[in-house]
């Protein structure tokens, strides 16, 4: 697949798969480029993991072609690809020691007895388990299990790190020290990761860029800021985090800008856009700022809150508008006080730049 050592680059073209009747993946084409880390996002059995086992090798797939380095590598079986894979369940050998665990895919390749204990001991400094080589799975936490899965699925130097929802299994504070770990190992060496998770925060925290599933098929590829602050659909901008929409009517390009009318409200956008007559306006809750009265010539509704949250340093308020439109703003304790009354009305705000127009 690849010159050890050296993280690979993979291009997918055309890929489909079906079990059966069932169309899991469709018509995929994606580049991943050399020692990024891609983040595969998506709700359950939207085909990221279908993907994930392709790209190993351990699922053919029903079309296209896949290849690494310009090579044609889609009928080639998983032992002959340079992929590191990581399971969700960790799938250590319980009777072999950590060490052991570590050093089993080296000795598979037959590498010599010197070379195979400087590999396992490096590894073993650089994932934090020096003391605990002559242990085995089961005399370990469920974050030193993972910390060995890594560690053995690195120490051959592949050309391309797949990560099937490694941290599903840990609690949340464990959860993010080993983000924080894999975060570290991916700089020091410049491998490929994919990395496949059903958590937003994750794949934000994570990845370089983020390629977003659904019901098979690919629906954006970008940095996080861009599939946060840029989707393009409805179902990317409300799966990506907490989101308000606002159903706009009379969408018109506006000398260079744009504008749509809610609640007879004449609400404006920053740009011009490739979207008419009724759309969505989506906008984040972090993005809103609450006043007690409208401000002239700025974008604003009306709301009523009906319902306040407390989050420790912010208060989550609920909304509904005269229309029936639910929303959500986060706001400081302070401001909260003031307004989470139920039925008290208040005025939304929000900078034109900051409104996202997505069709209907």
């Amino acid at each position: 697949m690849h010159q050890p050592g050296r993280a690979a680059e993979i291009k997918a073209i055309g890929i489909g798969r079906n079990f059966g009747t069932f169309r899991a993946l469709h018509d995929l084409t994606l580049d991943i480029g050399r020692g990024e880390f891609l983040a595969l996002l998506g709700p359950s059995g939207s085909g990221k993991t279908t993907f994930l086992m392709i790209l190993a090798g351990f699922l053919p797939p029903s079309a296209g072609r896949l290849f690494s380095d310009g090579v044609d590598i889609t009928d080639r079986p998983a032992e002959l690809r340079s992929a590191g894979m990581v399971f969700q369940g960790y799938a250590l050998f319980p009777h072999m020691s950590v060490e052991a665990n570590i050093a089993f895919p080296l000795k598979v390749r037959k590498m010599a007895g010197a070379d195979i204990k400087r590999r396992v001991t490096d590894m073993v400094e650089r994932v934090g388990l020096k003391g605990h080589e002559h242990k085995l799975p089961s005399q370990l936490s469920g974050g030193q299990q993972q910390r060995v899965a890594l560690a053995r699925a690195l120490v051959f130097e592949p050309g391309v790190l797949l990560l099937d929802e490694p941290f599903s299994a840990l609690d949340k504070s464990l959860r993010g020290q080993m983000q924080d770990e894999v975060k570290r190992l991916h700089e020091e060496t410049g491998t490929t990761f994919v990395f496949v998770t059903h958590d937003q925060s994750e794949a934000l925290a994570l990845a370089s860029r983020i390629a977003i599933f659904n019901h098979g098929e690919l629906l954006q590829v970008g940095t996080p800021q861009d599939v946060y602050d840029r989707p393009e659909s409805r179902f990317v901008a409300e799966f990506l985090g907490e989101i308000n929409m606002l159903p706009l009517t009379n969408v018109r390009p506006d000398n260079g800008s744009t504008t749509g009318v809610y609640e007879d409200q004449t609400i404006s956008l920053r740009g011009r856009h490739d979207v008419s007559g009724d759309a969505f306006l989506a906008v984040r809750p972090e993005h809103m700022t609450i006043r007690t009265e409208s401000a002239p010539g700025e974008n604003g509704i009306a709301a009523t809150t009906t319902a306040a949250t407390y989050l420790g340093s912010m208060t989550k308020l609920d909304l509904s508008t005269r229309q029936g439109t639910r929303l959500s703003v986060s706001v400081p304790n302070e401001m909260a006080a003031r307004v989470s009354g139920s039925g008290n009305q208040v005025w939304l705000t929000w900078p034109a730049e900051r409104g996202i127009l997505l069709a209907r």
